[in-house]
């Protein structure tokens, strides 16, 4: 059975703001390794910390693939490791942020295994620091991609 492990991070310039995330995903006893990065032109931190999660899960082309997500964002991390987001859905999120994210997210941790390691973000730990990077750098170069129920529930002012 395929193992995979997946870092990522998310980014918002100003929160809310520009934005980005990346993610690294490593596959367990290959020397493999694929980096995703992606920008856009206003969101949260929040938001691109869990959307870094989703697009990685989509990535995957086999179900039941077991995964172990790496992630500094305790938001998402607790969410799912402390079954708060099971409850949320079961009230169809009312009064959460992000039931946008949280609904297309489920579906996809459905199809696999997978396990959430909180790590401490900005603690010299290699992958995590090549997520943030990767994060920075695509909400910095003149993100193009849009948040659209971001942007349609709370524009700019």
């Amino acid at each position: 059975m395929a193992e995979v492990h997946i870092y990522t991070d998310g980014s918002a310039l100003g929160n809310p703001g520009p934005g980005g995330y990346g993610i690294v995903m490593e596959w367990v006893g290959k020397a493999y390794e694929k980096q995703w990065a992606k920008g856009f032109r206003y969101t949260t931190n929040n938001r691109m910390e869990l959307l870094a999660v989703i697009d990685a899960l989509r990535l995957l082309k086999k179900p039941n693939t077991s995964v172990k997500v790496y992630s500094d964002s305790k938001y998402v991390v607790e969410a799912v490791e402390k079954k708060w987001v099971f409850g949320w859905a079961k009230k169809q999120f009312k009064d959460k942020k992000n039931p946008d994210l949280w609904t297309a997210f489920l579906p996809l941790y459905a199809q696999h295994k997978v396990e959430f390691q909180w790590i401490k973000g900005h603690n010299n730990h290699p992958q995590n620091e090549r997520c943030d990077a990767l994060a920075v750098q695509a909400a910095k170069q003149n993100p193009v991609h849009v948040d659209d129920f971001y942007e349609k529930h709370y524009p700019k002012k």
